[in-house]
């Protein structure tokens, strides 16, 4: 078969000179006259309908393709514009169609499209969708870098990612849960390359056909694939200070029954960090009053990436798709934490005793895979949304740390402090199960699915610690642990949409029932010490609930709507919320999770408006939300102390609150005053109020904050281009913890070389001021803390593109109507 293939790929080229003629044209937004960069066109058998040639837009909106003599029906279509057809066009030599205006879809049941340099937005009914490709600032960085330039989304210091300022966020690679996304393991996506992100959507009101989970919403993340006829791909080099090398290929086979993808990755990446602890100690009855924790962050890591598939059309109307995903991590953290430890003289003044020196040292081996095979059927040729498309998906993540942890006291005497072995293995396996069905009818559409997806998890947390009394090592049986949990999740889903006058509607429900079930065996049970702890490790807990999705637009004029979205929403706890036995970043601070801990449920409104001008687009929504059994992570005396020099520990532990309201508002602003300057604006106020106890103490707060984008994209001579985005985000407050504002900038530029621009030069500073820096001042019952974190230094990266066969396309969108991983969500 390939080798038909590659005859075939040869003799095109040759058959192609036999009298063949020049096909141009411009197209253009016929509202702007905008010039419409990868607007397709294709050219039309009148006997049976198969494409003949065809080809796309370049910057210019300008396009050129090859016919011989002949007659067909031709075809020029850009996204959610009305397609331009032209009937028993007949050619018989070189001609020029001149300027073709395409106008916005003004009937469309569920989207109106916002075209800008900088960022490409789609607004639908249920989601806008951001085509991040082109972001000049994210050049060789990675996918939480791409993700911390959508408008809604924020990604704290540490990689945390929330929408609207909450962290309960769904997170989705092409509509599903995957091991990409490492099972809800945020940390995976600082590994991942950015230029593997094609678009990503940003659902704050999700229709019935999502996942009901994250009571923020849902933001999807669409991986790109090319589907040119013909071989085409790209490759990409990157060079960066600290150490971010990284080599890249992305390659494509299309014929008219194979689309045969491949993306290969490999990453060595530096990321330093720091941080600042000064803890005040209140109890009186405490050895030390006062500790101060200084830490250095030195993290490498090498990664290899391949996401390769092939798509089989059986016919036209139906076709298979097997996906394989790979990751290999083989990383290395080392971190220093340097300790000062004060305590009370005999005049009742705080001075100076000890200082410490800790270093962990730790290994981490990372392997995840993903298997997929995808069926669909359409069954309507002239309208390809009446189709079913089934799914199976098997994915699995195998890691390993290592880590050896030494704590050595300075002064006044030079002694060991403590000494741990650790090791921590932690193996997940996914199956998912899934159907979806869509029928068109005329202005209506009716949905249905069936979503199974069930996930089995291990975790082992063996720690050997030495006694500093009699100088031996021994397993540490309060921290040693086997942890299993599975999550079971089944379900179904029905809606219906359909356009009545100016207004459209979607109404959706969907059911879904789920199981946790953990189990927690101590590796060394007769040793612990507070043996009444175990009578509370294990878990089964059974939860099912309906989850209704309103979604209304009403057209006020064909650039011009509102839009009313209601859903319920379900935030189920994670294993490591759940898991008893405690982790540790420190000896004196502590993660510890709550078996207690039951899932969240909330009620959310969204009101949105839409206005298109000339050169100006403004989106608006406020917002409001009601959560009950909020999560809320607080901290408290833990009632140990460390071995040996007697500290009082401090636990992290996740809480049930009683509610939490929630309401805000964003505004969105694309400004396009030239050709040659692009202008992106977006701000996001939000405020909560939560109320709620824990073990006698009220932990209700309010609190307000707020954080804005600015983003321009100015053409410099020599067509050189320039971003620039700007990031602020105001204070925030909750129950014990007040956090300071951040802001910070990035920068890049870029210039095309050779013909057709397939070579592309770029470079980027993220965080140009070294100014992305967590500070926060925390009050606890029993303590007080001033803190200060940094999770990555300034970052400088260079980035070499080179294309073949195929234009300036992946750092744009795909434009190819059949690929549809962007526009299901699936059960």
């Amino acid at each position: 078969m390939f080798k038909k293939i590659l005859i075939l790929l040869v003799l095109v080229p040759v058959f192609g000179f036999t009298q063949q003629y020049e096909l141009t044209g411009k197209v253009v937004d016929a509202s702007q006259d905008f010039p419409l960069e990868y607007a397709s066109i294709a050219a039309k058998s009148i006997e049976d309908g198969s494409v003949v040639n065809g080809g796309v837009t370049n910057r210019e909106g300008v396009f050129s393709i090859k016919l011989a003599p002949g007659t067909y029906n031709l075809e020029i279509e850009y996204i959610s514009f009305e397609v331009k057809k032209f009937s028993n066009f007949t050619i018989d030599k070189d001609t020029n169609l001149g300027t073709i205006r395409l106008g916005a879809k003004a009937g469309e049941l569920d989207e109106v499209t916002v075209v800008a340099e900088t960022t490409e937005v789609e607004v639908r009914l249920d989601k806008k969708i951001y085509n991040v490709g082109k972001d000049l600032t994210t050049a060789g960085g990675t996918v939480s870098d791409a993700l911390g330039n959508v408008p809604s989304v924020t990604v704290d210091i540490d990689g945390a990612i929330s929408l609207r300022g909450n962290e309960n966020v769904r997170i989705l690679i092409n509509g599903k849960p995957s091991s990409i996304a490492g099972f809800g393991d945020q940390e995976v996506f600082q590994q991942l390359p950015a230029e593997a992100i094609e678009s990503v959507e940003v659902i704050t009101s999700p229709s019935a056909r999502y996942d009901a989970e994250g009571t923020a919403g849902i933001i999807n993340i669409i991986l790109k694939r090319e589907k040119t006829l013909g071989v085409n791909g790209s490759f990409r080099g990157t060079l960066g200070d600290p150490k971010n090398t990284g080599a890249f290929a992305d390659l494509n086979l299309r014929t008219e029954n194979f689309n045969i993808f491949t993306s290969l990755g490999y990453t060595d990446r530096t990321r330093p960090g720091n941080a600042f602890s000064d803890v005040e100690y209140l109890n009186p009855t405490d050895k030390f009053r006062r500790v101060i924790e200084d830490r250095e962050y030195d993290r490498n890591g090498q990664n290899y990436n391949l996401n390769a598939g092939v798509e089989y059309f059986i016919d036209d109307m139906s076709s298979v798709t097997a996906s394989f995903f790979g990751r290999l991590g083989d990383d290395r953290d080392v971190t220093s934490n340097a300790n000062d430890r004060f305590v009370l003289d005999s005049t009742n003044t705080v001075v100076f005793d000890s200082n410490t020196l800790r270093i962990e040292d730790e290994l981490e081996e990372d392997e995840r895979f993903q298997y997929a095979l995808n069926y669909e059927k359409r069954f309507d040729k002239e309208n390809r949304d009446h189709k079913l498309t089934a799914d199976l998906q098997y994915s699995k993540s195998d890691e390993t740390k290592t880590a050896i942890i030494n704590e050595d006291q300075l002064t006044p005497v030079d002694s060991v402090v403590a000494f741990q072995d650790v090791l921590e293995t932690e193996f997940e396996e996914s199956f998912l199960i899934q159907a979806d069905y869509v029928r068109p009818m005329g202005d209506a559409q009716f949905e249905a699915g069936f979503r199974g997806d069930y996930s089995d998890q291990s975790q082992r947390f063996l720690v050997e610690s030495l006694n500093t009394i009699d100088g031996t090592i021994g397993p540490d049986a309060d921290i040693s642990s086997d942890f299993d949990f599975q999550q079971n999740i089944t379900a179904v889903y029905a809606q219906y949409g359909d356009k009545i006058g100016e207004f459209s509607y979607l109404l959706g429900l969907r059911y879904e029932q789920t199981q946790l079930i953990g189990t927690t065996t101590p590796l060394f049970p007769d040793d612990v010490s507070s043996p009444e702890f175990l009578d509370v490790l294990d878990f089964d807990k059974n939860f099912g609930g309906f989850f209704p999705t309103v979604n209304i637009v009403y057209e006020l004029g064909e650039d011009e709507n509102i839009t009313l979205g209601y859903n319920r929403r379900i935030n189920r706890p994670r294993s490591w919320f759940l898991n008893p036995f405690p982790s540790q970043s420190s000896r004196v601070n502590v993660f510890q999770g709550n078996p207690d801990l039951d899932p969240s449920f909330a009620s959310a409104f969204d009101l949105g408006y839409l206005k298109r001008w000339e050169k100006l687009t403004l989106t608006s929504s406020v917002y409001y939300q009601r959560e009950t059994d909020a999560f809320e992570r607080i901290q408290r005396n833990s009632g140990r102390f460390t071995e040996g020099d007697s500290i009082q520990i401090n636990e992290n532990i996740p809480i049930n609150l009683a509610t939490e309201e929630r309401y805000g508002g964003e505004v969105g602003v694309l400004y396009n005053p030239a050709k040659w300057l692009r202008t992106n604006l977006s701000f996001n106020y939000f405020r909560f109020e939560s109320e709620g106890e824990f073990e006698g103490e009220e932990y209700g707060a309010t609190n307000e904050s707020f954080f804005g984008r600015f983003s321009s994209n100015i053409i410099l001579p020599w067509k050189i281009q320039w971003q620039t985005n700007a990031f602020y985000r105001g204070p925030r407050e909750n129950a014990q913890t007040k956090t300071d504002p951040i802001a910070s900038v990035d920068m890049g530029f870029s210039k095309d070389f050779l013909k057709d621009d397939n070579l592309t030069l770029s470079l980027n500073v993220r965080d140009l001021f070294n100014s992305r820096r967590r500070d926060q001042f925390t009050v606890a019952p029993t303590f007080i803390e001033d803190s200060s974190f940094q999770w990555r230094v300034r970052q400088v990266t260079a980035t070499l593109v080179y294309r073949f066969n195929q234009q300036k396309r992946d750092q744009r969108r795909g434009g190819d109507e059949d690929y549809d991983e962007g526009d299901f969500g699936g059960s």
